[in-house]
C-alpha cells in the first residue's frame, strides 16, 4: 500500500502554516508562545484533511492539551487511517532568540505503521547508507569510525560527527578527539541534526549520542526515503517511564530498533525552516499576508519527485489564525 500523492501538497501546507504561525513570535524570548502558535495551526490544519488521523508522538498527553496529545483523533474522519507524528516547533530556543535551526515537523504514516515511541530519551546513530553490520550502536566508538573510514576508503581524520552539545556525550567526544575525528556540536534540533548525514554537501558522516525518542523516529521517516542508516536504543531509567513503555507494548526494554522496525510502510516527512536550517530559507514575508516557505519533503512511495525542497508562496491571515 502507498499513500497518496495529493496527501504532499496537503502536508507541506500543513508544516508550512505552522513555520508562518511561529514566525511572528521568533525573536521575542518566548519560546512557550512560539510553540503554541504552531500547535494551533498545525491541529487546524490537519482537521481540514480528508483522513482519520492518530497522533502516535505528539507533544504530551490528554491532561496536557492544548498540546496536539499522543492519542488525539485529527482530520474530517472521511478518508484513510493515518499515524502521525509531529513536533510543530523543534528547536523552540532557536525561534525565541531568532536562531538557526528553528523547524516545523511532521510525518504521516499508513496506520499502525509509525512506532510508538514514549517520551524518553534514545540513543541513535545515523550515517548515509553503508553495508548491513558495518555502523551499529552495540560496537565502540572506535570501531565505528574505523569502519566508516575503511569504507569511504579515507582516514578517521577525514570524517566528521555531529550530535547533541550535552555532558552525558563528554566521553564520546573525547574519544572522537582520540580519533581526530571533526566533531560538529549542536545546541538543540536533534531531527535536523540526523538529517545532515543525508547529503554530502551537509559535511557530516555520522550522527550519534543520546537524544529524543520522539526526534528519533521523525528522523527517522526522512532518513528511509534517504535509504540512509539509522538505529535507536530507547533508555528507560525510571519506573514511570518503563510503566509507559509497557502500556504502549514495548517488551524489551532493551532492543535496539533498526529503522524498518519504526518506519514501516509507506510515508511523507515535512520539515517546514522557521529560521534558517539545513540548506533552507527560514519564512519570508512578501506582503502582509503572503510568505515564501522553503520545507525538505520526502514521500517513500514517490522518489522520482521526493526527497526535495519545496519552496511554496502561502497565503495566512495572521489575524484570522
Amino acid at each position: 500500500m502507498t499513500i497518496d500523492k495529493k496527501y504532499v501538497d496537503q502536508i507541506i501546507n500543513v508544516t508550512s502554516k505552522a513555520a508562518i504561525a511561529s514566525s511572528f513570535q521568533v525573536g521575542k524570548k518566548n519560546k512557550i508562545a512560539a510553540d503554541q502558535a504552531a500547535v494551533d495551526s498545525m491541529r487546524q490544519e490537519l482537521n481540514k484533511i480528508n483522513m482519520t488521523g492518530e497522533i502516535v508522538i505528539g507533544e504530551g498527553s490528554l491532561d496536557e492539551a492544548p498540546m496536539l496529545y499522543t492519542g488525539e483523533i485529527l482530520g474530517n474522519n472521511n478518508g484513510p487511517k493515518f499515524d502521525i507524528a509531529v513536533d510543530p516547533l523543534e528547536g523552540t530556543n532557536f525561534a525565541a532568540n531568532n536562531l538557526p535551526g528553528a523547524l516545523s515537523v511532521i510525518t504521516i504514516a499508513e496506520k499502525d505503521n509509525l512506532f510508538k515511541a514514549p517520551e524518553t530519551y534514545m540513543n541513535k546513530i545515523a550515517t548515509a547508507k553503508v553495508e548491513k553490520g558495518l555502523v551499529d550502536l552495540d560496537y565502540s566508538i572506535k570501531k565505528n569510525i574505523n569502519n566508516l573510514a575503511d569504507y569511504k576508503n579515507t582516514d578517521p581524520s577525514n570524517l566528521s560527527a555531529c550530535m547533541l552539545d550535552r555532558p552525558r556525550h563528554k566521553k564520546m567526544i573525547e574519544e572522537l578527539k582520540k580519533l581526530k575525528v571533526k566533531i560538529t556540536l549542536i545546541r538543540d534540533g536533534d531531527v535536523a541534526g540526523a538529517l545532515l548525514v543525508t547529503k554530502p554537501s551537509y559535511g557530516i558522516d555520522i550522527f550519534l549520542g543520546i537524544g529524543g525518542g520522539p526526534e528519533g523516529v521523525l528522523a527517522a521517516a526522512a532518513l528511509d526515503a534517504y535509504d540512509c542508516h539509522f538505529q535507536g536504543k530507547f533508555i528507560f531509567d525510571n519506573e514511570n517511564d518503563i510503566k509507559i513503555a509497557k502500556t504502549m507494548g514495548i517488551i524489551d526494554l532493551n532492543k535496539k530498533y533498526d529503522l524498518k522496525e519504526i518506519v514501516k510502510g509507506d510515508a511523507i516527512f515535512c520539515a517546514t525552516a522557521i529560521t534558517d536550517t539545513l540548506s533552507m530559507k527560514g519564512v519570508q514575508v512578501k506582503t502582509k499576508n503572503s510568505f515564501t516557505t522553503e520545507t525538505l519533503v520526502t514521500h517513500k512511495s514517490s522518489k522520482t519527485n521526493y526527497p526535495g525542497i519545496e519552496k511554496r508562496d502561502i497565503i495566512f491571515d495572521h489575524n484570522q489564525n
